[in-house]
């Protein structure tokens, strides 16, 4: 083409605008990439500017709204007195438990605890004494459990843990320690010393089992426990 020819091209040449890519990522800050086919000097329209100025605003606020779902999640997985597990907490930890046993044939093991003189701290010292007694007992059994373990409270005065990674034989042990550490425990309310004592029962999950099942067998050993208790059988 000859140069007169090339410079008629251009000439009926429709400049091109600037490239402009925004890339949006929760994870990090928005980005704002300019890929210019134009003039290097051209400045950023001021729309695109405030385009993204929103975009970082928006951004912002759902990070805060995420932060807020997952603290309400949390709170209804809790016992607002105890600060451990409530039943709605633990059914889903169960489920979860037993789905990972069926998959890879691991072991653990459920305690059902019910505690032993427990409404005659209420009847006597009213509910505020028996809170007290029940923050007390959530805070042994946390104590002596791994992180990974599970304590709840299903309600009154009983509480259950879920504990990995245990045999028969384990879990039996595991049961009498954590009794005992009910027994030795004690609280306060408005200068009276408070205690309480511990009935506690074990038994395996199986990879078959359903929730029910695992937890109607560990509240039978747990039964069984406390009458052996009431007739003076410190060990069964």
């Amino acid at each position: 083409m000859t140069k007169t020819g090339a410079a008629k091209a251009d000439a009926g040449r429709v400049p091109t605008a600037p490239r402009v890519r925004v890339a949006f990522d929760q994870r990090q800050p928005v980005r704002a990439e300019i890929a210019r086919a134009g003039t290097p000097s051209r400045s950023v329209p001021m729309e695109l500017v405030t385009l993204l100025g929103e975009i970082e605003r928006l951004n912002a606020a759902l990070k805060a709204e995420q932060a807020k779902v997952r603290e309400l999640e949390a709170s209804a997985d809790t016992d607002a007195l105890t600060e451990v597990f409530n039943r709605r907490g633990f059914d889903r930890e169960l489920k979860r438990t037993l789905a990972y046993i069926k998959r890879y044939w691991t072991r653990a093991a459920l305690i059902c605890i019910d505690l032993d003189g427990f409404k005659p701290v209420n009847d006597r010292h009213g509910h505020a004494a028996g809170d007290a007694v029940l923050k007390a007992v959530a805070a042994v059994l946390t104590r002596h459990v791994r992180a990974s373990d599970v304590v709840a409270r299903l309600g009154g005065d009983e509480f259950v843990v879920l504990l990995w990674h245990l045999g028969e034989t384990d879990a039996e042990r595991k049961a009498r320690v954590l009794e005992a550490a009910v027994d030795r425990t004690t609280a306060t309310h408005a200068g009276t010393t408070l205690s309480v004592g511990a009935s506690v029962g074990a038994a395996l999950l199986l990879p078959l089992d359903q929730p029910a099942e695992v937890l109607e067998r560990a509240d039978r050993a747990m039964y069984a426990r406390k009458a052996a208790r009431k007739s003076g059988i410190s060990d069964q």
